[in-house]
């Protein structure tokens, strides 16, 4: 498995010219050109890859990058994109940058051009963390989506899904950066490329134009711009590949059938939604919900991707109306070594600086507001959400089919979904299973197990900040949710006052002064609520094709559903209508279903 590099000494050891243009002290080049770089961007890229004339007519198209830099050629892109695109049309923006700028660098590097303000703060209001991996950026406002990849760019291109409809090759020079010009870099970038796709770059160097040429490309040298006598437009044989509407039917309205929805309907499938009762009526339901990744301080998979599956629930949540409660969750030891482990987790460099604080058991006992032996884990990007504040917006664009789905047919040309007495509740081209531990009564062969787990909470007295120790106490916006019982290999429970007994005892092993308030509670101010969460072997989610042609599962979230389920939404919608995903390739293979032997990925 490849990883992304080290984040250690990734500045770009920015300096600035005398007339404002920004200059990489590493490699030794200009950014863009301090003459006219807006109308170079526009004359080498955008007329070299023929937009917008390319993309008329197109309800999705995609466009790569080598070398993100100040965003300057992505900010141009998506103002023709705005002016130009078709109601309804999506853009996606792939781009590479192996050493990211600042948000604060890029504004001051993108204020050269006031006619493109607008568009540039957008694109500054997304502006990512510089952290190794997969980020992505939201313009719903425009309907595009930029995934930067912050790291080496054979290892980003090797990572990226693709593929492209066009490609801006704008890395420093190749006599000055050969690395991003090199034999196999090229070959990635038309492995990534659809067929007609378009390609544009400065360079008229031999060994770059010999090397599109080699890998299926029809390479043209044109007239440059400014001081540059040439540049080079290149084409992919074939024509760009026909696009159809793709109905999808999603089984489960909980958090992980919401987020599929939600990232199928932005890219423009019709989605029908089974569900048997409400939205949340399973493991989702609760009053409020923790937003925590797993942490992990020795395999770089189980890190890198919940650190990017947080980043990305964040950004969806915070972009919703009353669904973020509180930002920021304390994690507390549980055993001795566990200081050392934070301490590693705290380091790694995945995490924005100042995500993961260390604190010593005084800082604890001073946020939480009573005495602690315990030191902890601030992880500052973790939320305290507010569920149905989630669910309902993200259902919306859907249709909806009222039924408990009871059997899955396959069709010539598609798949049925069948009520408990034989009814057809829907046909669609394509299924996802996202129904919980419901999953494994459709799908048996599923590698799926149940844990019931029993939450109580008070009206009125929120805790000091969201804490998770082995139990959690999280504000739910009118009181405190706290809890959970862990009962493994439970199917069906139900509340019980000795699951409530085991809940108060939890909280007050770990927090006595927060018990005292809910023994002090009113038994009318007080609720609670059972249900079972599905997990699978090795605690990770199951998410991919499933066996035969159009079948997909998205389950096995455990605890962390409202964590992965956002990022894990896209990348599935992404799998099922053919479109890039935000998903390292690894990553997906790591959490498909096929990683377990009973069965094969249909790709």
């Amino acid at each position: 498995m490849t990883a992304a590099p080290p984040s250690d000494d990734a500045s770009p050891q920015l300096l600035w010219a005398d007339d404002g243009s920004p200059r990489s002290g590493r490699f030794g080049d200009v950014y863009f050109s301090k003459d006219d770089g807006l109308a170079e961007t526009r004359a080498v890229f955008l007329q070299g890859c023929g937009l917008p004339e390319a993309w008329s007519g197109r309800s999705a198209f995609t466009v790569g990058e080598l070398g993100f830099g100040t965003g300057l050629n992505i900010v141009a892109l998506l103002d023709l994109w705005r002016r130009t695109r078709a109601d309804g049309a999506r853009l996606k923006v792939f781009s590479i940058e192996g050493f990211p700028l600042t948000r604060d660098e890029a504004a001051r590097a993108l204020a050269a051009w006031p006619e493109l303000a607008e568009t540039a703060a957008g694109v500054l209001d997304a502006w990512p963390a510089g952290t190794p991996g997969f980020h992505r950026l939201d313009l719903p406002q425009w309907g595009a989506t930029i995934d930067l990849a912050v790291g080496d760019a054979r290892w980003a291109l090797d990572q990226w899904s693709g593929p492209a409809d066009a490609w801006f090759l704008d890395g420093f020079s190749p006599a000055l950066n050969p690395g991003m010009w090199s034999p196999e870099i090229l070959a990635l970038v038309a492995a990534r490329s659809n067929p007609g796709a378009r390609l544009a770059t400065f360079t008229v160097a031999g060994a770059v134009r010999r090397g599109l040429a080699e890998y299926g490309f029809t390479v043209e040298k044109k007239p440059g711009h400014g001081r540059k006598r040439e540049r080079l437009e290149a084409r992919m044989a074939g024509e760009a590949p026909t696009e159809r509407p793709r109905h999808v039917a999603v089984i489960g309205a909980g958090i992980a059938g919401a987020a599929v929805a939600r990232a199928l309907i932005a890219e423009d499938a019709r989605v029908t939604v089974v569900e048997a009762e409400r939205a949340g009526a399973g493991a989702s339901g609760f009053p409020a919900s923790l937003v925590t990744p797993r942490l992990d301080a020795g395999d770089a998979f189980i890190a890198g991707f919940h650190a990017q599956a947080l980043e990305r629930a964040g950004s969806l949540y915070r972009a919703l109306p009353g669904a973020v409660v509180a930002e920021g969750v304390l994690q507390l030891e549980q055993a001795p070594r566990d200081a050392a482990r934070f301490d590693k987790i705290a380091a790694q460099p995945l995490w924005p600086e100042g995500a993961m604080q260390r604190l010593a058991p005084a800082a604890c006992a001073e946020r939480l507001g009573e005495p602690t032996t315990r030191g902890g884990l601030m992880m500052g990007q973790a939320l305290a959400t507010r569920s149905s504040a989630i669910l309902e917006p993200w259902l919306a664009g859907a249709e909806r089919a009222a039924g408990r789905a009871a059997a899955l047919e396959a069709t010539r040309d598609g798949w049925r979904v069948k009520g408990e007495d034989g009814d057809v509740l829907v046909e669609a081209d394509a299924v996802v299973l996202a129904a919980g531990w419901g999953s494994a009564r459709l799908m048996p062969d599923l590698p799926l197990s149940p844990v019931a787990g029993q939450a109580d909470w008070i009206e009125g007295t929120p805790p000091p900040l969201p804490v998770a120790w082995g139990g959690y106490a999280a504000p739910t916006g009118d009181g405190m949710l706290y809890g959970a019982t862990h009962d493994r290999g439970v199917k069906a429970a139900e509340a019980s006052d000795a699951a409530s007994a085991r809940n108060q005892a939890t909280l007050a092993a770990a927090l006595p002064a927060l018990a005292e308030v809910v023994d002090q509670t009113p038994a009318e101010a007080r609720g609670r609520r059972v249900a079972v969460r599905a997990t699978t072997p090795d605690r990770l989610p199951l998410c991919g094709a499933w066996g035969e042609t159009g079948l997909y599962v998205l389950t096995g979230l455990g605890s962390r559903g409202f964590c992965v389920a956002p990022l894990l939404g896209e990348h599935l919608a992404a799998l099922i209508m053919g479109r890039s995903s935000p998903v390292q390739l690894d990553h997906g293979h790591r959490l498909s279903p096929a990683r377990h032997d009973n069965v094969a990925e249909d790709h």
